[in-house]
């Protein structure tokens, strides 16, 4: 493809800086902008000569791009897009940049899902990485397999399989249902396009811009209509919203995972290795360290997805094996004095009951206290309030950061008790975390941003008590 001057409105953000770094990657010349750069995605960007300009100002349209690639965080009266209006300048939403410039001709396999899409989509790389495919990816984390979210695939990959013609490359990519843009409010997903799609779970969330879960449920059915009839369709047997989605029209052949489905995985042992079957025949077992059965539904995922890109069942167990996890995914950032501090993304309670159990399965009758900062949109709206409690309720202790937040977080967390504390200023929370924390204690923190330094400020300050 032709090399072109991209600006990137919003670059900073995980999706629209994977976007920078493939557009790179191809040959183009990237700049872009957003309203904080700061680490660590401008130390990214900076490292590959990319140059992101704090503030949409309007002048920026005297850089003359070529294309101005708008992420889906610009809205209307944003001063440089406003400019771009006015004056007519060529722009795109991220997602149809990234369909038409990289995705169109490979053979795409698309994670969706309300939970468990970033480990999913690592370990599908990772599995087909493994392979010797060297897939391209885009993903909303950062693998530690591979050190970075994003990348182009490989042009030629090994014995690619027969799909009607040679494919020029696997892509995996993390396909979100947040809308795209302010001029396009489909998912993000509808523009991809897969070949192979996984459907991991399907519940209510981002409630600032759907009104309910049929809202949800209709943008999933139109990435079910968009998978070929050569394709597959991997989902998750025990999700009731999913098979809503799949009996309101499917045009591809599905593969279920999960308990009574054709992928199933066996009982985790001591230590989190689990046994793999496909249609009741043994495939191995996975021998690894990640706890809980989200994990084993993952892989179970992963596997069926790389499977039908020619990758066997005993080779993507192989890769599992191998597999590191993916950054501020149950990440152990430090022990100190017998006490260890985790980072977790974990921002809805479904993901923040399954964190704690996983935890729970390691750690058995230790202490555990969970740290919540209630940041992702659908959160501060206070639609989750009726579930967080209970979702909550395998920690010793929690503690609620609530700055910001329009609900009373005392209230919603009052069944919980003495167990829980809220606090709304962050030094004073992380004083009272200090004092109470005792060896053998694992503290989860919970947060989808940066909760204010609070995992390495905690690290500090055990160190020094």
């Amino acid at each position: 493809m032709a090399s072109m001057h991209i600006h990137i409105l919003g670059i900073c953000g995980t999706f629209m800086g994977g976007i920078a770094a493939i557009a790179h990657s191809a040959g183009h010349r990237v700049t872009g902008c957003d309203a904080n750069v700061y680490p660590p995605m401008s130390t990214q960007l900076a490292a590959l000569g990319i140059d992101a300009i704090e503030g949409y100002t309007a002048d920026q349209t005297r850089l003359a791009a070529d294309m101005y690639v708008i992420g889906n965080v610009v809205t209307r009266g944003n001063p440089l897009m406003e400019e771009i209006l006015d004056r007519g300048l060529p722009y795109i939403s991220g997602p149809q940049w990234l369909a038409e410039r990289v995705l169109h001709g490979k053979w795409v396999l698309a994670v969706a899902g309300t939970h468990g899409k970033t480990t999913t989509s690592s370990m599908l790389a990772w599995i087909l990485e493994h392979a010797g495919l060297e897939p391209g990816f885009l993903i909303g984390g950062v693998p530690e397999n591979f050190g970075i979210s994003a990348r182009l695939p490989a042009t030629s990959p090994a014995s690619p399989p027969d799909v009607g013609g040679e494919m020029p490359g696997f892509f995996v990519i993390e396909a979100d249902e947040y809308d795209t843009a302010f001029f396009d409010k489909r998912s993000k997903f509808v523009h991809y396009r897969p070949r192979t799609v996984v459907l991991n779970n399907l519940e209510f969330d981002h409630a600032d811009i759907f009104p309910d879960l049929a809202a949800i449920e209709t943008q999933f059915h139109h990435l079910v209509r968009t998978v070929p009839g050569s394709g597959l369709i991997v989902s998750n047997a025990g999700d009731a919203n999913l098979e809503r989605v799949l009996k309101r029209g499917c045009w591809t052949p599905v593969e279920r995972f999960g308990k009574h489905a054709e992928w199933q995985a066996g009982d985790a042992g001591a230590s989190g290795a689990f046994d793999v079957a496909w249609r009741g025949a043994a495939q191995g077992r996975v021998m690894w360290e990640l706890m809980g059965l989200h994990n084993r539904l993952n892989a179970l995922a992963a596997i069926a997805a790389a499977r039908h890109a020619g990758v066997p069942p005993a080779l993507a167990i192989d890769a599992l094996a191998r597999f590191k996890n993916v950054k501020r995914r149950m990440e152990v950032r430090g022990t100190v004095k017998g006490i260890t501090v985790y980072d977790d993304f974990a921002h809805h309670p479904t993901a923040i009951q399954t964190t704690l159990a996983g935890l729970r399965a390691r750690v058995n009758g230790a202490r555990i206290i969970a740290v919540l900062e209630p940041r992702s949109n659908t959160m501060k709206l206070g639609v989750m309030n009726g579930q967080l409690p209970s979702s909550l309720s395998g920690a010793d202790r929690v503690y609620c950061y609530s700055a910001g937040l329009a609900w009373d977080a005392g209230a919603v967390l009052a069944p919980l008790g003495a167990r829980a504390s809220v606090c709304a200023d962050l030094d004073r929370l992380l004083r009272e975390l200090t004092a109470e924390l005792r060896a053998g204690d694992h503290v989860l923190i919970m947060s989808n941003g940066g909760f204010g330094g609070i995992h390495q400020k905690l690290l500090t300050a055990l160190a020094a008590r």
